[in-house]
Formats: C-alpha cells, structure tokens, sequence
C-alpha cells in the first residue's frame, strides 16, 4: 500500500490588475490615433466604429433604420398572452429546428449560402485565371513556332522554296486561323472581365448607402488630455502616411519624448519612421487587439464621435467647423481622468506646471 504525502492545498488564482501610468509633464508624451466620420450626416444618427489600421475601411455593421427586432422569444412578453397559447406559438415558430439541417432553407442561412456563393465565384475566377494562364502557354508555344516556320523558309534557296512551299502555305493558313482564334478569345475574355468587375461590385441586398468617409487624426497629450489638434484629410481611407506626418509635424511639442498608437499601416511606414528620428521622439506601437493601451485617444474618440451624433453636417466644411468648435470645448471642460479630478485639460496643463 503506498503511503500518502501531505495533501496539496490548491491556492486561490490571483487576478493581476493592470498598472495604469501617464506622463509625468505636459508635451512629454502624445497619444495619437485615426477616426473617420462620414463626409455628411443627419442628426442623431449613430456613427459606426471604423478601423483603418490595415489600409482599407472596416465599417461596423448599423441596424436597418425602422426595422424591429424580431426573435420567437418576444411572444413571452406579451403579459396579456396565457403561457399555454404563449408556448404553442413558440413551438410553432421553432419548429423547423426539429427538421434536418440539410433540408431547412430558411432566412437564418441566407447569410450563410451568400458567403458560400461568393466562395464560389471567387473559385471559379481563379480556375478561369488558370485556364488562360495555360490558353496564354500555348498561344506563346504556337507563335514561336510558327517564328521559326517563317524564318527557317524565308532562309532557304530558291529551289528549296519551290520544294518547301505547299507544306509553307499549309503552315500559313494554320498560324491565320490560329492568330483569330486568339483575337475572338481575346475580346471574349474582355467581355468576362467586364462582366465580372460588374458582379463583384454589386452587393446583394444592402439596405445601406455608400458613403464617403472623412479620416481625422487625433493628437490627446498623455499627461494633461489636452487635445492638441484634429487635422482633417478628406483623402479619408485613402489617407497616407506622407499626409499624416506632414500634419503631425506641426503639433509635436518641442520637450517630446514619446508617441503612442496602435499598428496601422500609416504609424509603421516609413515617413512616420523618419519623422521619429528627425523629432527625437521614440514611437510606442501597442500591441495588436489591445485598444485599452492606447485608451486616451480611443476614449477621445468616443467622446468626439458622441459630441457629433448631435450635430449635422453635409460637406467637409462644416464637419471642419465642427471640429474647430469641439476642440476648445473639451479643452476647457471639466475632465475626471485626470488625476486631479474636475480641472479641465487646459487647467490641469496651467497648474501642473506651477
């Protein structure tokens, strides 16, 4: 009989709280980050959460204006129903959950079958991409060859010409046919591509507008939260780094020492990386799928977007009038944050200081 040990007695898993540290002078470290509103917008009307770290717009998913919300759930709300009637009409609407997956076609995998259609299509591009590839191969082979017919003839005697010249002819009228074949496969092909580019452009049942989207670059200082500026590319997603650099190099305060964003495309290219050694700043790139590290400016964000869901704008002017009405007015607002809570960015910039 084997004896036992002491008993190991299992400890509490600790919960590791995050450290939270800011600057310790105004100007000695930015937070900074990109927002993109629409180029116009209606009062009141909820601005979605876009990325554009990774060079192209992704654009949170709004609800159809005017469309409730439906689920078989919502009959139990109805007070006024008995739970017998209540349950029956549930059962009803859930009965197709009792039927074989493969043979229910119902709206809920409408998504689904969308995405395997487009699966699909995007296959069948590729296979037709592969079949010119070889059609291109084989014109290249017979053109080659046909190269080589011509000059082999046009070099031999004039006797040898006589001898080679019912097989020339022959060889002639095959490069002929073949060279319209490869004319008549070309315009086919152009008809394809166009009707193609056509279909991929056309979003099936989309019950939202294309917009176009306006990027504004966010510059919170680290200590104070003050914001030092809100520069406006209506480039929008397509916005460079060389744009956000020329921008930002106006701004940086002399006694900068660092500069906090996440890792887009336009804070890791090189303009960004040359203007870090030209400032003398070090740049702080947080770590993917960690927004709360950059939290001061993906905060302000927030706040500036709730700001404008109020407003109304129709053209890049007026958002620009907008912009340059926010900034003073959070700037000098009250701000619980800061580690002097109720002084507002300006104030705490003032008094930290003395």
């Amino acid at each position: 009989m084997r004896a036992c040990g002491p008993r190991r007695v299992r400890k509490k898993k600790e919960k590791h709280s995050s450290v939270v540290r800011t600057a310790e002078q105004p100007g000695q470290a930015l937070n900074i980050d990109l927002c993109f509103v629409p180029e116009d917008h209606i009062l009141a009307e909820k601005l979605p959460a876009v990325s554009g770290s990774s060079g192209h717009l992704v654009v949170e998913r709004m609800d159809v204006p005017g469309e409730a919300p439906d689920w078989p759930g919502l009959v139990f709300g109805q007070e006024d129903l008995p739970y017998e009637e209540a349950m029956r009409q549930y059962a009803e609407a859930t009965r197709d959950r009792l039927v074989r997956r493969k043979d229910v076609k119902t709206d809920e995998r409408a998504g689904a079958q969308d995405w395997r259609d487009k699966l699909l299509a995007r296959a069948e591009r590729y296979r037709v991409r592969q079949q010119r590839a070889e059609e291109d191969l084989t014109w290249a082979k017979a053109k080659t060859e046909w190269q080589k017919t011509r000059q082999i003839f046009q070099a031999l005697s004039w006797e040898e010409h006589r001898v080679q010249k019912a097989a020339y002819a022959k060889a002639e009228i095959d490069w002929q046919q073949c060279h319209q074949q490869r004319k008549e496969t070309w315009r086919q092909r152009q008809a394809e591509d166009l009707d193609w580019h056509k279909r991929n452009k056309e979003r099936k049942d989309n019950p939202f507008p294309e917009r176009t989207w306006i990027a504004i670059l966010v510059v919170i200082d680290n200590c104070s939260r003050q914001c030092f500026g809100l520069p406006i590319f209506r480039s929008g997603s397509h916005v460079t780094s060389e744009e956000v650099v020329t921008a930002l190099r106006s701004l940086l305060p002399e006694e900068l020492a660092f500069v906090i964003s996440d890792q887009g495309i336009h804070f890791l290219a090189k303009p960004f990386t040359q203007l870090a050694q030209e400032a003398d700043f070090i740049h702080v790139p947080i770590y993917r799928h960690r927004p709360e590290t950059n939290g001061i400016a993906e905060r302000f964000v927030l706040t500036f977007k709730n700001w404008l869901r109020s407003k109304s704008w129709h053209d890049v002017g007026g958002l620009q009038a907008l912009v340059s009405e926010f900034r003073p007015e959070y700037n000098d607002r009250p701000h619980q944050g800061l580690s002097i809570p109720g002084l507002s960015p300006n104030e705490f910039s003032k008094r930290i200081w003395l």
